[in-house]
Order: structure tokens, then sequence, then C-alpha cells
């Protein structure tokens, strides 16, 4: 028999406090870059780095680099699935916190 629980609907992935707030991000705009993205979030390079690319991973966000050099620029765009699995953690979390 399955039951279900309060932790239904949350996201492994988005449980990370990081990556959740890069999602929250994310989800309020077309897309964002590494320099924003470290300065609001307050982490290191190799922090955001890491977190990014387990969201790239999840297929939650896409990362895309144009020039090179210090003219570099990388980008970061929320996906459909990202944006979905934003949302319904977000809901996940709601239900939770509203008990």
């Amino acid at each position: 028999m399955t039951t279900s629980s309060a932790l239904d609907g949350l996201d492994p992935v988005l449980n990370a406090p990081k990556r959740l707030a890069i999602m929250a991000v994310l989800s309020s705009s077309r897309s964002s870059d590494f320099a924003f993205l470290r300065q609001h979030l307050g982490v290191s390079d190799s922090d955001l780095s890491k977190q990014a690319s387990a969201l790239e991973a999840a297929g939650y966000v896409t990362i895309t680099k144009s020039g090179r050099g210090r003219g570099a620029v990388t980008a970061y765009k929320a996906t459909k699935a990202g944006r979905h699995a934003y949302e319904q953690h977000r809901a996940a979390l709601r239900a939770l916190l509203d008990d």
C-alpha cells in the first residue's frame, strides 16, 4: 500500500538551497549571466558553476558560453522542464508549510 507523504512533490535536485535560488531567479527572467547570479546569490565562482552544472544535468537549465578570455559571457536559461519542476517544488513547499 502506497501512502501519500507531505514530502511528495519535493524535487531532490531543488532541495539544495543554492539550486532553488538559481531557479527562482531564472524562472522570472529570460536568462541571466554568470556575474549577475554570482553576485545576487553571494556564492563563489566554483560554487555557482557546480550548482548550475547539477541543474543542467537534470535538464532544468541550459548553459551557453560566448566569447573568449575576459570578454567571455556565460548565460543561464531555465528550460520548460526546469520551470515546471520549479513550480511543482514551490507548490509542494507551500503545501508542506501551510499544513
